[in-house]
């Protein structure tokens, strides 16, 4: 093979730049320095400061918030089916409801009342001690698991607020909780049987509509606690701890103060502002006292001298609802991971 031979080259001349022609039908932006290639319009580099760092990404609105949220709670309801949340659930309220409505139902002859107004009476009672405990096992482990389990960081990953997974996670386990208390419910009901009258069956509503909105409570303080703990366990324990002081401490010291008062009458005002202060106490003054419901307990003489009326009732259920929630999003939005 022949070898080429070698250009002559003068001693301390410069060598000739390199120039690489563009690929067929492709737009390549300049280099700096150097001329465009022809046909391409040169469009110059922005000025940038030496050092200077990109702007921050603003992650206090998300882009599509809403849609983000929902796309969380049906995450978190995909969960509870394959947990086996919603069948566990359902199943209990169910079995119990269906208990309490055959047997609870037999007295409506000596009292005078009708079948669905006893049923109503009893799964209300059995709400405030079983429907606050559902929902803080639901949601005590909320952030506290995923942060254990590693799953948050990923979460955390996607282009959505803090906020926005607080508000996603509570409304998929209140659409939990609010199928399971329907169905579960209605399965009684129906079977006391179905033409007992609009008045008995608007009072059955306003009870369910109420349990879902004692749930709802619940949950929020459920998630709080997740949010302010770390661990799983130390969690659980919190959750166990507010149902304990709402459901059974808090009603025995009211009605300790009731006793020490040595039969002499409290202030009205106090008296309403104790039970307001309970969200149990509430949803049975609520639910309880009652129009049609209210002469089947004792609850009901109650609520004839006292100044919260049902609409106030609901305001205050809403009040202890979105108070814990917003803290949540607060103490998560600063929580270090």
């Amino acid at each position: 093979m022949t070898a080429l031979p070698e250009t002559p080259r003068t001693v301390g001349a410069e060598h000739p730049p390199y120039t690489r022609a563009p690929a067929v039908g492709a737009e390549h932006p300049p280099y700096p320095n150097r001329a465009p290639a022809v046909g391409v319009e040169h469009r110059p580099y922005p000025p940038r400061r030496v050092g200077a760092l990109h702007p921050p990404r603003d992650t206090s609105m998300p882009v599509r918030a809403m849609p983000m949220v929902l796309t969380l709670a049906a995450k978190e309801i995909r969960e509870g089916i394959r947990n086996r949340w919603v069948l566990a659930t359902t199943l209990l309220l169910a079995t119990l409801a269906l208990t309490l409505a055959l047997l609870g139902s037999a007295p409506t002859g000596t009292v005078g009342a009708s079948r669905l107004d006893v049923v109503t009476v009893s799964l209300a009672s059995l709400t405030i001690f079983l429907v606050p405990l559902i929902a803080l096992l639901l949601s005590h482990d909320a952030i506290a698991g995923e942060a254990e389990r590693g799953t948050l960081l990923l979460l955390l990953a996607y282009p959505v607020s803090r906020g926005a997974v607080i508000l996603g996670k509570f409304l998929g386990q209140l659409a939990i909780l609010a199928l399971a208390t329907i169905i579960g419910y209605g399965v009684a009901a129906l079977a006391v049987g179905w033409n007992l009258g609009a008045a008995a069956w608007g009072a059955f509503a306003a009870m369910v509509g109420a349990s879902i909105l004692l749930g709802a409570v619940f949950l929020a303080l459920g998630l709080l606690a997740s949010t302010v703990v770390r661990q799983r366990s130390t969690a659980g324990g919190i959750a166990i701890g507010l149902w304990l002081a709402f459901v059974l401490i808090y009603d025995m010291a009211f009605l300790g103060l009731l006793v020490a008062s040595g039969g002499h009458s409290l202030p009205p005002l106090l008296i309403d502002a104790l039970l307001a202060l309970n969200p149990t106490d509430a949803y049975r003054l609520l639910t309880l006292g009652a129009a049609g419901t209210g002469g089947l307990t004792g609850i009901g003489a109650l609520a004839g001298h006292t100044a919260l009326t049902p609409p106030i009732l609901v305001g205050v259920l809403l009040a202890w609802t979105a108070a814990p929630l917003a803290l949540a999003a607060l103490i998560f939005s600063r929580r270090e991971l």
